[in-house]
């Protein structure tokens, strides 16, 4: 196995947190390690532990079809609130977004709470201020985030249909046209023809 391949290797497992390639590469004196990190998880693709990326972040985990042998536990599944769950897809597709932007998109007006329990699960972090009058908090996603949901980038969130198709979206639209008793947009009614005689 080549050295710097090696080098790679063991500055990972020795790392408290997830590396970018950069940081890697600062760590071994400016080394190129791309083609060591292809290397290493190509050779880790089949085995019990595997070199993946997330959120641009390289760290060995737990083959996901091994993950059950290494729980001791029962863990304890702890569901979000509705409205957290709204604030975390509203900061994943919008970050940066301050509260004030989140409470616009989502209608009403939302509590400390709901951000604290997304940023104590690690999911959401403060990441500067808005440069307008009053200066509000920014949040966005992490790399914790993404590892937790199996997302390589934000590019991989469903978009629209994917969600729609999963039933995760209120067919909204539907609901008021029927409510109101008004066809399908793209629907109209023929229109009367007027009499020749």
């Amino acid at each position: 196995m080549d050295e710097l391949v090696r080098a790679v290797e063991a500055t990972l497992f020795a790392a408290e947190e997830p590396m970018s390639a950069e940081a890697i590469s600062t760590h071994l004196g400016g080394a190129n390690v791309k083609d060591a990190l292809a290397e290493l998880e190509e050779q880790y693709r089949e085995r019990g532990v595997q070199l993946v990326e997330r959120g641009k972040r390289w760290h060995f985990q737990t083959a996901p079809d091994l993950a059950h042998l290494l729980r001791r536990e029962r863990e304890e599944t702890r569901r979000l609130s509705r409205a957290a769950t709204e604030v975390l897809a509203i900061v994943a597709y919008h970050e940066p977004v301050s509260r004030a932007e989140i409470e616009a998109i989502r209608g009403v007006q939302t509590a400390k709470g709901t951000l604290d329990v997304l940023m104590e699960a690690g999911w959401v972090r403060i990441v500067g201020r808005r440069e307008v009058p009053g200066r509000p908090v920014i949040y966005a996603t992490t790399p914790l985030f993404l590892s937790h949901f199996g997302l390589e980038s934000r590019k991989d969130l469903p978009g629209i249909d994917e969600l729609r198709a999963a039933g995760l979206l209120d067919p909204v639209e539907d609901a008021l046209a029927a409510a109101m008793d008004v066809p399908d947009v793209g629907e109209t009614e023929p229109a009367e023809q007027e009499s020749t005689d």
